[in-house]
């Protein structure tokens, strides 16, 4: 199992809808929509973050959630730097 995925595979309850969104912007071939997938994860994933923070801690979660952030913000800077040419 992937790195980035590991720590995501149990969470697959309803109320981990984040979990979904993070897989498709991780696993996007198209260039063109890989920025929408990872802006759309991120905003289920730091909504969960808020309902942890507010309700019944889950230490389990509120890791995972945390590791798929850092993915996405690397992710990210993956592809932005991916666009841009090499200096010469």
């Amino acid at each position: 199992m992937c790195f980035m995925t590991a720590h995501v595979a149990s969470f697959s309850a309803p109320h981990h809808a984040w979990r979904d969104l993070y897989l498709q912007a991780l696993y996007e071939t198209d260039k063109k929509k890989v920025c929408t997938r990872i802006s759309e994860a991120e905003r289920a994933l730091l909504s969960r973050e808020r309902e942890l923070f507010a309700g019944v801690p889950d230490p389990a979660e509120r890791e995972a959630v945390n590791a798929a952030l850092h993915a996405l913000s690397a992710l990210r800077t993956c592809v932005s730097t991916s666009h841009k040419p090499f200096a010469a």
